[in-house]
């Protein structure tokens, strides 16, 4: 069932997700700084192929319309990186981006219905108190952001779930 698009009112909430999703994540980034390695020009999780959701690829294209004079990074790493390895469009960067380097948590069902914990980190951050040894609320949670999100992407879209490459955005692609 889809509900009537309310493209304007997406991005709107979108920006507002974003500075939510910024602030909790500064937190932990804080909280994590003796083990974070990320720093601007640390591009190793960003890589290629990745795709968004089109509410936050449109937030990147109004806030950047000089993508379509960009050329794109060269393959295997996110297009949207410049030669240094820094994000272009980093103030609209998508929501993936934003948490990327912390301890992330994500709970699964698996077939038997036993709900299990996975946790992981970018391999650069390893370095530091073992990942199974933290409190839940020292990781990010994947699961509530994202559905967060997804409700957004169907107020953009009028219920469609539509991705976008991050590459397809430079150039005028």
């Amino acid at each position: 069932m889809s509900s009537r698009p309310d493209p304007d009112g997406a991005l709107v909430a979108l920006g507002a997700l974003h500075a939510l999703v910024d602030s909790a994540a500064g937190a932990l980034f804080t909280r994590h700084a003796e083990r974070t390695v990320c720093r601007r020009g640390c591009s190793a999780c960003c890589i290629d192929n990745l795709t968004v959701f089109e509410v936050e690829a449109e937030r990147i294209r109004r806030a950047h319309p000089e993508l379509d004079q960009m050329k794109p990074h060269a393959p295997g790493a996110c297009a949207l990186l410049d030669e240094d390895g820094a994000c272009r469009v980093y103030d609209a960067r998508p929501y993936v981006c934003r948490t990327q380097g912390l301890p992330l948590a994500m709970f699964e069902e698996d077939e038997q219905g036993e709900v299990r914990e996975s946790r992981s980190i970018c391999e650069l951050n390893l370095e530091g108190e073992p990942l199974d040894e933290l409190e839940l609320e020292e990781c990010w949670l994947i699961g509530p952001t994202e559905i967060e999100l997804q409700n957004l992407q169907a107020r953009y879209s009028g219920g469609g779930q539509e991705r976008t490459a991050l590459r397809d955005l430079i150039g005028g692609r």
